[in-house]
């Protein structure tokens, strides 16, 4: 029955005459290892956009070597070196007011370059701070650095974050990371997919942000991955569901 309330949602999208769009969104990308394969094969059978946020200081070339035979990838930017720079006592942030910007901004420039250079054009210039937070002064510099969009947690507020940068955000994680970092399974991870459509499709949520689906395939196990399968078949073939990738997400390309 988990799936079927998710057909339930989309006729309700179809019978508004409307398409519901998602996009996937993977964090902590650095090399090519046995725990990103499985995702690598899904976005390939289900011809599924996905976008890899890659930590630039960690990056090996393994990765690049399968980016270039995996055309259902798009390379965006995982903060620097996903290092934690807060006060004793906040919580974890790279992208804070803990330093000065201009080291902040210093790194961020460094870390995009890398990137480009490694991916070319497969690389998408959108900022995905690690552990989704960011510091408004460090926002506000984003355009000047080539940003075109930025990716935290939780339905937007605004589409711009900055002239010119685009929020798009993440919704659905299905791990749950304090209590073992384990998998929610179906039924509770399907939950955040449903609530955030059935937002947008009532007006709460900003209709125009694609749905997010956030994956870690780092602490992904067999039935996180059955999950996510059965979420792209069912909405692959779904008339009213339509994947898209993060250039569109952030308003780069229709």
């Amino acid at each position: 029955m988990t799936f079927d309330r998710l057909d339930d949602e989309l006729a309700r999208w179809a019978d508004g005459g409307r398409v519901a769009t998602l996009w996937w969104r993977d964090d902590d990308a650095v090399a090519m290892t046995p725990a990103l394969a499985p995702l690598l094969e899904l976005a390939r059978a289900h011809e599924v956009p996905v976008a890899l946020a890659v930590v630039p200081a960690s990056l090996e070339g393994s990765l690049v070597a399968a980016v270039a035979t995996a055309p259902q990838c798009t390379i965006v930017q995982h903060g620097y070196a996903h290092r934690n720079h807060a006060s004793a006592g906040a919580k974890s942030c790279e992208l804070g007011g803990d330093r000065p910007l201009g080291i902040v901004v210093a790194e961020l420039g460094v870390g995009s370059e890398r990137l480009r250079a490694a991916f070319g054009r497969r690389f998408e210039p959108v900022l995905v701070p690690p552990w989704n937070r960011i510091d408004p002064h460090v926002v506000a510099v984003l355009p000047a650095q080539g940003f075109v969009g930025v990716s935290t947690f939780g339905p937007r507020t605004c589409r711009d974050a900055a002239p010119g940068v685009v929020r798009c955000n993440a919704h659905a994680d299905p791990i749950a990371w304090r209590d073992g970092r384990r998998f929610v399974g179906a039924e509770r991870a399907l939950d955040a997919v449903l609530e955030h459509l059935a937002q947008r499709r009532q007006g709460v949520a900003d209709p125009d942000e694609p749905t997010g689906l956030l994956t870690h395939h780092l602490v992904f196990d067999i039935e996180a991955w059955q999950f996510v399968g059965e979420l792209l078949a069912r909405t692959r073939r779904h008339p009213a569901a339509r994947w898209v990738g993060v250039a569109e997400a952030v308003n780069r390309s229709a």
